[in-house]
């Protein structure tokens, strides 16, 4: 039956299976998933902390991640990186630039996830709003950020700044692997590993996981809960500022207002694909999640890649409701 439905696809022209094209494009496929899989890992873990704590899903993260881009764009510019061109820097300059730019967006993204917080979100709770009230408040915090962006700063995505270009460090199997692609993978794993490490090991990441486990309980041992929410959305927005550089360093010309919206969602697949509330599970989900939409343009063709994520998406909670992983944050170990 399976087979049927395929063929008749492929002879109305609904869908060009090419398993050639993905056989021969195999490895690239690979190395250029696991370089956007890493992006929205990163995304994906504040996805994953705000619903391990308070059990929402703050929709408003993608303009969280936007507000990184911008950040980190402005930089470039305030350094005086001319738009169009690839400047010409040396090591040590290239890097200064780069962390500077970095820190920025970080900032921006952290201090942002926080007000949002403290407009948006803390007053629900003092008036001990329903769920589904936060749900439209995210979307609602999302569609105004984004439109604040496209009255301030136009509909049209900002002429793109280069500072390094992507040249070749080695190959795989024919396959090159650029110098962007390694930094930005080593970033994501760096950066949740230090996450991870935060919540499991420091005094702060024991109170996220007791008030992720009993919020009443570890109020009366002590614990500030609104404190608590505090640091998990600059947590959050910190890892998503750190995501939009490489972001930015893969696509020079991602800053424009509604450039967070498509990979805000697949970064929310990525969360719930690993198991949402899961910091290893985010980044399972983000990395698995970018090589199969890779292979699925590959198979299908380029217009199918984001039909793939979403499909891929159904498949998992159909088998696995809970994800991949299926631990919570508040079952992490002590």
């Amino acid at each position: 039956m399976i087979t049927h439905v395929t063929s008749v696809l492929a002879q109305d022209g609904l869908i060009d299976f090419n398993f050639e094209l993905l056989v021969d494009r195999f490895w690239a496929n690979t190395i250029d998933g696991l370089s956007y899989g890493s992006i929205y890992a990163l995304v994906a873990i504040g996805y994953t902390l705000v619903y391990g704590v308070l059990k929402l899903i703050n929709f408003a993260h993608s303009e969280i991640f936007v507000i990184g881009i911008f950040a980190a764009y402005f930089t470039f510019l305030g350094l005086g990186f001319a738009p169009g061109e690839t400047a010409d820097l040396g090591l040590a300059a290239l890097i200064g630039s780069l962390l500077l730019a970095g820190v920025v967006a970080m900032v921006a993204s952290g201090g942002a996830a926080v007000l949002l917080e403290r407009v948006a979100y803390r007053p629900l709770r003092k008036r001990g709003a329903p769920r589904l009230v936060f749900l439209i408040t995210a979307i609602g915090a999302s569609f105004a950020i984004q439109q604040l962006f496209l009255i301030f700063l136009g509909g049209n995505a900002q002429p793109s700044i280069r500072l390094l270009r992507p040249t070749e460090a080695f190959e795989v199997f024919g396959a090159r692997v650029t110098n962007i692609q390694i930094m930005t993978v080593v970033a994501a794993i760096v950066l949740m590993v230090i996450a991870e490490t935060f919540v499991n090991r420091t005094r702060l990441g024991r109170g996220v996981r007791a008030v992720s486990q009993d919020p009443d309980t570890a109020t009366l041992m002590g614990v500030n809960r609104e404190r608590i929410f505090m640091l998990t959305f600059l947590l959050g927005g910190v890892l998503a500022g750190a995501a939009a550089l490489f972001y930015l360093m893969t696509i020079p010309a991602a800053a424009i207002y509604n450039g967070g919206f498509l990979l805000g969602i697949k970064a929310f697949t990525a969360a719930v694909l690993g198991g949402i509330g899961n910091l290893r599970g985010a980044l399972l989900g983000g990395l698995l999640l970018g090589v199969v939409e890779n292979y699925g343009q590959s198979f299908f063709g380029g217009e199918w890649r984001d039909v793939i994520a979403f499909v891929l998406l159904i498949v998992v909670l159909m088998f696995r409701p809970t994800g991949i992983l299926g631990e919570s944050l508040e079952r992490a170990r002590a």
